[in-house]
């Protein structure tokens, strides 16, 4: 679909990339409504966008907010967290399935004529130390993943009115940001105050993409004529050991990066051994196996289709990156 839209539907818009995406909307002239279960705070959003509050599994907020949309870029998920609760899978099953169920279904009964939808490499699953793309075959292995997959197969079967696909899969690298919490920002802070150790050598690969250009990227996806019906991993077309991640953090920090290591085997036995006490006391262990083998696994995916086919091209490298990141943090008073 190309030319400037209408009206854009931005859902999640409060969370960690929303603003992002709002605003590289907003700079090239497009409407924008959002849908968010919290109000933005003030400064969050530009002051000439709709807002509206409600749920994403609310069929009615969902069908109100879709009024008059040219476009929808849908953001709003639960997001992953390390062994979540069996508990928690019906609301991941509620929010990332059905949720998105209700958001497409809506979209085509409006008559929406592009549907951005935001996904994760975690639907690959663990990668053995292959290089993963688009075509791999997905073997998620989360909660988070297995919902996000089940999710991408409803928008890519999704056809508007003229038979065309609605929707665009973009499948985002770990995204890093002044904004995006979890374990990066556990990181900088941790760096920040020489309060980190390794756990290993740090050869392991990452898959990277900071937060301004994934907001590029979905301008791309919004607009382009060939995004339809396909699926993009969005990265900074970089591979990264987490040796080099930790290194431009702390360059960005004015710190020199940590000297030393700890081994991968005698930590993982002893979150192990953390891990089965908590679960022998019936109380949830801040540390496991799982942590560990998330933080030394290899994750190399490949993200150059969307830089052949839509022209996508990362403003930020890995420096570059991390320093605009933590500079950002410091005026914001996160660091």
């Amino acid at each position: 679909m190309s030319g400037p839209q209408k009206l854009v539907l931005v859902s999640g818009a409060t969370g960690a990339l929303g603003p992002r995406v709002v605003g590289a909307l907003h700079e090239i002239g497009m409407s924008i409504r959002t849908l968010s279960m919290d109000a933005p705070s003030p400064g969050l959003l530009p002051l000439t966008i709709e807002t509206q509050i409600g749920d994403i599994t609310d069929v009615n907020a969902v069908q109100t907010a879709m009024s008059g949309v040219d476009a929808v870029v849908h953001m709003a998920a639960l997001l992953h967290i390390v062994n979540p609760p069996l508990s928690l899978r019906p609301q991941y099953e509620r929010i990332n399935v059905e949720g998105t169920r209700i958001v497409v279904e809506a979209a085509l009964n409006a008559g929406v004529q592009r549907l951005v939808f935001f996904s994760t490499i975690a639907v690959y699953g663990y990668g053995q130390g292959r290089l993963l793309t688009e075509d791999s075959i997905p073997h998620p292995d989360t909660f988070y993943a297995e919902t996000k997959l089940a999710a991408e197969q409803i928008v890519l079967a999704a056809r508007r009115a003229d038979g065309q696909p609605l929707g665009v899969v973009l499948r985002l690298g770990a995204v890093y940001g002044a904004r995006i919490k979890g374990n990066y920002q556990r990181l900088v802070r941790a760096l920040a105050r020489n309060r980190f150790l390794p756990i290993g050598k740090g050869e392991n690969r990452r898959t990277l993409v900071y937060d301004k250009d994934v907001a590029r990227a979905v301008l791309l996806a919004v607009q382009h004529p060939a995004a339809a019906g396909r699926v993009y991993n969005v990265t900074d077309g970089e591979l990264h050991t987490v040796r080099e991640i930790n290194q431009a953090i702390c360059t960005a920090l004015g710190r020199k990066p940590p000297g030393v290591y700890l081994p991968v085997a005698p930590v993982r036995a002893a979150a192990g051994l953390v891990e089965d006490t908590a679960r022998l006391l019936r109380r949830q262990s801040p540390i496991g196996r799982a942590t560990i083998d998330k933080y030394t696994e290899d994750v190399a995916v490949d993200g150059q289709r969307i830089q052949t086919e839509l022209g996508f091209r990362p403003a930020y490298d890995l420096v570059t990156g991390w320093a605009d990141a933590v500079q950002e943090m410091r005026r914001q008073g996160a660091l």
